[in-house]
């Protein structure tokens, strides 16, 4: 049997997502359009600097920051970001973002996940228009953009990743 396109692309963004250097998450992006992959991007420091694997240490897990507080201490650029990053404003208008995470410790993948609001922030500027989120092998969500702005989390104080 023949995998459907979702899960064909939700496949290459797991692959991508084995780049991560992140020690809690390892997410992988892919940003498609016409059944094109116009980006990729996975968890990682920005070019040049050291990744936390190199440093063999995570900063907010020796700091025990829980999950989703503060960002800034964190040495990696989030997946999603890199792949809008390496993308034009025009080649993403109307695509769709496939997006897996993957837990280091375990290879499994995590359901639930989703975007943090600055990266939600990012897809609805690059006027990305529907993200697909892998929770199972075969099992994923799909969430139309326009959903993030007519339920503004901002207002509500409700952050994903």
């Amino acid at each position: 049997m023949r995998v459907s396109k979702d899960n064909y692309y939700l496949d290459i963004a797991a692959t991508v997502a084995e780049r991560g250097t992140c020690f809690r998450k390892w997410y992988g992006t892919i940003i498609v359009k016409n059944d094109t992959i116009i980006s990729t991007g996975y968890v990682g420091a920005p070019r040049g600097r050291a990744n936390c694997c190199d440093l063999k240490e995570c900063l907010r897990d020796k700091m025990g920051i829980p999950r989703g507080e503060r960002y800034e201490l964190c040495r990696s650029v989030h997946s999603e970001a890199n792949a809008i990053i390496a993308a034009s404003r025009e080649q993403m208008l109307g695509a769709t973002l496939y997006m897996a995470c993957i837990s280091p410790q375990t290879g499994e993948f995590v359901s639930g996940t989703n975007s943090c609001a600055m990266c939600k922030r990012l897809i609805i500027n690059a006027g990305i228009e529907k993200v697909v989120i892998r929770d199972t092998k075969t099992e994923y969500r799909v969430i139309r953009v326009s959903d993030w702005i007519e339920h503004d989390d901002s207002l509500t104080g409700e952050f994903g990743y």
